[in-house]
């Protein structure tokens, strides 16, 4: 990478990505109408999530991302393609059974995003009745949020970090501490169980449910039980900081900053983007361009909330990461669906590595437009 450009320089490149960004998602609304997208092939969201699976946990991304756009230059079009997918929430919200620890994702980006830019009521009361389900699958035990559904009883796992401010959002929406109280406490077993010594985490914690005993660590989406699987590393950045921005509990803000500079060890010696896990075998290479991105954000959240002296670590290695994607891993053809390439879902798993994945262009784009100052706290 590049030595750091002066702030006008910077800005001036990021009003450009911006722009290739409203041209080219502009042009994806119309293509997608009122799917759901998630990962394009053959350059084209062909594959409409609402019925693939209307309640998976990607399905908010897409909308969360045209809110963003929306709030940034007031489009109409973004509004009202994004209002499309939270109306498919209504259905999942009424079968109850697909949904999951993952409903975060979904309401935050869709329902509360429409109820702070619009003082919708309806998209209130969405949220209330997804965030009153997270708090009910808290297991009080074992002191954490379980994670998926059928034989998975005491598992928790690091993804549900981003889920937990939609907890936060609920206990300031109705002054009821209950919300806050889950969310903490699932946080502090976090740092307890998945949190380890040199910065790195665990994906996934299997409890016994009914005593709360930790029994084992498997590798979940990563290489290996006791890997680092780079995408749960940037949940845990950005997870830990939102939690700190909630309640102003320091030891969160001690856990995001430790997992960032972890992070950013390990990102500087493959030019600020970022391996699939971080201690899998050097072959094949396999890249996770939506950790890269999501740890920017988290990065920059961080930067937002320590002294003047400690931002630019952060900041700066926020800014060296989005630029590095801008540079060798997004397709800006209009023709063509998905901007940030070569994501991956989970290592290993056929069909969805290195493609264009609907959060990987999520985070990317907030990550530019907080850098433009145009976005809103969308968590």
């Amino acid at each position: 990478m590049a030595e750091m450009m002066d702030e006008k320089t910077l800005q001036n490149k990021l009003q450009e990505i911006y722009e290739k960004i409203d041209c080219k998602l502009q042009a994806e609304c119309v293509r997608v109408g009122d799917k759901i997208p998630y990962i394009p092939y053959n350059g084209k969201y062909t594959v409409d999530m609402r019925e693939e699976n209307m309640s998976f946990w990607t399905n908010g991304f897409w909308a969360g991302m045209l809110w963003q756009m929306y709030h940034a230059n007031g489009n109409q079009m973004y509004m009202e393609t994004a209002k499309k997918s939270e109306l498919v929430f209504d259905e999942a919200l009424e079968k109850f059974t697909g949904l999951h620890h993952d409903v975060g994702f979904q309401f935050l980006h869709t329902a509360v995003a429409d109820y702070r830019l619009t003082g919708n009521e309806k998209s209130k009361a969405r949220a209330l009745h997804a965030a009153t389900l997270l708090a009910g699958r808290f297991n009080p035990i074992g002191n954490f949020i379980r994670a998926w559904n059928l034989d998975k009883t005491g598992w928790m796992i690091v993804d549900c970090l981003m889920n937990i401010p939609l907890l936060y959002w609920a206990e300031k929406e109705l002054q009821d501490p209950r919300f806050g109280y889950i969310a903490n406490q699932h946080a502090h077993t976090a740092l307890k169980v998945l949190l380890r010594e040199d910065g790195s985490c665990n994906h996934i914690a299997i409890f016994d449910p009914a005593t709360g005993e930790p029994l084992e660590f498997p590798a979940g989406q990563g290489y290996a039980s006791g890997s680092s699987w780079s995408r749960g590393q940037s949940w845990a950045i950005y997870g830990f900081a939102l939690a700190y921005m909630h309640t102003g509990m320091k030891e969160y803000l001690n856990a995001a900053k430790q997992v960032a500079h972890y992070f950013i060890a390990n990102i500087a010696a493959t030019d600020y983007v970022s391996l699939v896990d971080f201690r899998a075998p050097k072959e094949p290479v396999c890249w996770d361009t939506t950790a890269t991105a999501c740890a920017a954000c988290g990065m920059l959240q961080i930067a937002e909330m320590v002294p003047e002296y400690e931002k630019a670590l952060y900041h700066d290695s926020a800014v060296k990461m989005l630029l590095a994607l801008e540079e060798k891993h997004c397709n800006w053809n209009v023709e063509e669906d998905g901007i940030v390439q070569d994501g991956t879902v989970a290592y290993g798993r056929e069909g969805e590595i290195h493609v264009p994945i609907i959060y990987g262009d999520y985070f990317f784009v907030e990550g530019v437009l907080r850098l433009l100052k145009k976005d809103f706290m969308i968590w």
